[in-house]
């Protein structure tokens, strides 16, 4: 979706579960097709400890007494999903990584209201396969 499409209908690719491969790949395999891994650098992480604002809190309150999916809620995960991936890739690029292999989520309740968002996975060189 062209920037000016996205800005128009406000449309966010994160939202649909979709991350950008920029500069580094980043895979949740334990290799990179066509590629060899060449160097391990290290695990690389983003955390993001977030809660929800006064106001998705208390509709999302609401909703969740009649049961069923609350977006308001959904949203601040996603963000917060979000902010964690792209803190992740600016950890890799600092440590010089190519790649990010073996990436995960992992989420916990830091207290009442309040979420930790992990994503993380391990750092490498890689090399295009040669034929």
């Amino acid at each position: 979706m062209a920037e000016q499409e996205q800005q128009a209908t406000g449309a966010d690719p994160y939202r649909a579960g979709f991350e950008r491969i920029q500069q580094i790949i980043v895979t949740t395999g334990n290799e990179v097709a066509g590629h060899d891994v060449v160097a391990y650098l290290g695990i690389v992480r983003g955390i993001v400890v977030r809660a929800t604002s006064i106001g998705k809190g208390i509709i999302g309150g609401f909703k969740a007494l009649g049961g069923g999916n609350i977006k308001e809620f959904i949203e601040v995960c996603e963000l917060a999903r979000h902010d964690a991936y792209t803190r992740m890739i600016e950890h890799a690029q600092e440590a010089g990584a190519e790649a990010i292999i073996g990436m995960r989520y992992d989420a916990g309740e830091f207290s009442s209201g309040v979420t930790e968002v992990l994503a993380y996975g391990t750092a490498v060189k890689i090399m295009p396969r040669i034929r």
